[in-house]
């Protein structure tokens, strides 16, 4: 009498033991799968699963390997800085010892000094000298028409000398205060081109009758209307 053949075993999940159909991706009752999936990430679970028994899911390979790539990315960066900064020239600086000693000195820069003359004497005049400076003549101050000058003047005034040669200064340091130049006193007597008996107030001592004129308008700006030219002669 033959025995009655049994039926195949039911296949089971390797993690935690429940039966599944035959061809079943993953297990109904923790999730563990049971079938390889195509590709790479297929292969690679597989090989998980019969080497460690259980697979954590088909996440872990994204997170690997972007982590690879994170990883080798960081090391890239890592090596090039350190290419880039043994590529950059050292500079020296002063002080400090540095180890590195130029070969070479510096280049010096060279300055031609002015001849200095070692000969003794007195320092060299200038060939134009400074002009010299002329002091006006303070307000109020009289001048003096000079001996055996021939020239032209504006008469300011002729006072008569019976009046007394007071009254003549008094009007002559008017004008000087006034701001009318080179005034003074001449006694007529002592002039050929003068009616005698008169202190004539002056100012001026010009060459030219011209000169003279122009002066004589200035006079009667300051008041002295009454002004004229003269020729001075002995």
């Amino acid at each position: 009498m033959s025995t009655p053949a049994r039926p195949p075993a039911e296949p089971v999940c390797p993690r935690c033991g429940a039966p599944h159909e035959p061809g079943q991706e993953y297990c109904l009752e923790c999730g563990y799968r049971l079938q390889a999936g195509p590709g790479v990430i297929g292969r690679l679970s597989g090989g998980w699963q019969s080497r460690f028994g259980w697979y954590p899911g088909d996440w872990f390979w994204r997170v690997l390997l972007g982590l690879v790539i994170a990883v080798a990315g960081a090391t890239a960066a890592i090596v090039l800085s350190d290419a880039g900064a043994e590529n950059n020239p050292i500079v020296a600086t002063a002080g400090g010892g540095s180890p590195h000693t130029p070969t070479s000195a510096p280049q010096t820069a060279t300055v031609t000094l002015p001849s200095v003359s070692t000969a003794s004497g007195p320092p060299p005049t200038p060939s134009n000298p400074p002009p010299t400076k002329t002091t006006a003549p303070a307000p109020g101050a009289l001048t003096a028409w000079p001996a055996a000058r021939t020239g032209y003047t504006v008469v300011l005034e002729s006072i008569p000398s019976s009046a007394g040669r007071s009254l003549a200064l008094q009007r002559a340091h008017s004008a000087s205060r006034a701001g009318l130049p080179q005034v003074g006193i001449l006694d007529s007597g002592r002039y050929s081109s003068l009616h005698p008996g008169y202190f004539v107030v002056f100012s001026g001592i010009y060459a030219s009758r011209g000169q003279a004129e122009a002066a004589r308008a200035s006079a009667a700006e300051k008041g002295y209307q009454l002004a004229y030219s003269r020729e001075i002669t002995r």
